[in-house]
């Protein structure tokens, strides 16, 4: 389904990502782990068509989609809900919502909808209030909702358990594996180590712009080196 190969990225002259080589099958959660400033985010910018790679390619349903332009992008059904949920905050839940739709999958918007309420009820008990009052814990259900509004084919979550209390975040992760039993296709790009592995298929770890580690997520969680470098182990 996606198939990135020798990605090279950056800004101006500075360069961040240094020969990626990352793929994601149908159907599958795949982990991509890493610090802060590790390069998460440029990959998910230059996988979205926010940036356009200085090298390499990026193959998603068949397509080089590499310095395509975003709204293409999502039209093609690889959908990004960025870190830091960025909801409109002087619109409501159900406006939100209906902006997910906007490039794709506008004739089942009302269905969607209703899904998505199914999925989050406590934004169908909030679908007139304004996003920015919502607490931080709603505000990522309403990003999630907002990403299954366009229908995607690979949903990217970036960092969706950054901000969350525990208990939130136990309940984040299962609605992750949720989707994915449905059918969902996912890159989740998290630091929360322990339960990405705990959730994912495959997993790859970002360190300094290259893939340090990567392989079935059962295994990199008894990585010695992952558990030095990320758990203190």
């Amino acid at each position: 389904m996606l198939e990135v190969r020798g990605l090279e990225a950056g800004y101006g002259e500075v360069a961040v990502l240094r020969g990626i080589d990352l793929d994601l099958a149908k159907g599958e959660i795949v982990a991509l782990l890493g610090a802060n400033g590790a390069g998460k985010s440029t990959l998910n910018n230059n996988l979205s068509g926010l940036y356009r790679p200085q090298a390499g390619s990026i193959c998603f349903l068949g397509q080089d989609i590499a310095g395509t332009n975003p709204d293409r992008i999502v039209e093609a059904g690889l959908i990004q809900v960025p870190e830091g949920r960025r909801v409109f905050p002087n619109l409501s839940v159900r406006e939100n919502l209906e902006l997910g739709s906007y490039r794709r999958a506008r004739a089942s918007r009302a269905a969607n909808i209703e899904r998505v309420y199914a999925i989050f009820p406590r934004l169908k008990e909030r679908a007139s209030q304004l996003a920015g009052t919502l607490s931080g814990g709603e505000q990522q259900m309403l990003a999630i909702g907002r990403g299954l509004m366009a229908e995607p084919e690979l949903l990217i979550l970036d960092e969706p358990s950054l901000g969350l209390s525990p208990l939130l975040v136990e309940e984040m992760f299962s609605l992750i594996q949720q989707l994915n039993r449905d059918g969902l296709s996912i890159l989740l790009v998290e630091q929360n180590v322990v339960q990405s592995l705990a959730i994912a298929h495959r997993a790859f770890v970002l360190e300094h712009g290259v893939i340090a580690l990567s392989g079935p997520a059962a295994e990199l969680m008894n990585d010695a080196g992952l558990k030095a470098s990320y758990l203190g182990i």
